[in-house]
């Protein structure tokens, strides 16, 4: 593999669910693994089920994908133009770009709609890209999901106009 391979976004589509869905549980396995037990990616990655919730976030949100050679290799959604729902990038294509590229986006895009600030939940495995972007955590969270807990961060950033 190249060292910098082009990187491409275009916006998410429904026919991606299948492609998003997989990365979504690949990442979480790979990627996350050093920050949380095999039971908590376990039922972290079992959100890739619901579809219903997939299907309205790609047709309720703003989904930006990255592709590499066709691939797609990271996406990243934002709801009501100032909370980042999903944010992944594909377990072999880590710390390649793909992330501040997928993320340059979705800030342009809020910035576009007039937000002053961005919001997420994020994984300890994430959040040092976050804070490296201007997040502060607002508060440490437990989300407990198929009696499993899960400890991730209210972050966020206050937003200027460029």
């Amino acid at each position: 593999m190249s060292s910098q391979q082009a990187i491409n976004l275009r916006h998410g589509q429904l026919s991606d669910l299948p492609e998003l869905q997989q990365l979504f549980r690949d990442t979480i396995h790979a990627v996350c693994q050093s920050d949380y037990e095999e039971a908590q990616l376990k039922v972290w990655a079992a959100g890739a089920e619901n579809t219903t919730r997939w299907h309205s976030m790609l047709t309720q949100q703003y989904v930006m994908v990255a592709l590499i050679n066709d691939s797609i290799v990271g996406f990243g959604t934002l709801d009501k133009g100032k909370y980042i729902d999903m944010f992944y990038v594909h377990k072999d294509y880590q710390n390649q770009g793909i992330a501040s590229k997928l993320y340059q986006a979705l800030e342009k895009e809020a910035l576009r709609q007039g937000q002053t600030r961005l919001t997420a939940d994020v994984s300890k495995t994430a959040r040092p890209f976050f804070e490296k972007r201007g997040f502060t955590v607002v508060a440490e969270q437990t989300v407990v999901r198929q009696g499993v807990a899960l400890t991730n961060f209210k972050m966020e950033k206050f937003l200027l106009e460029m």
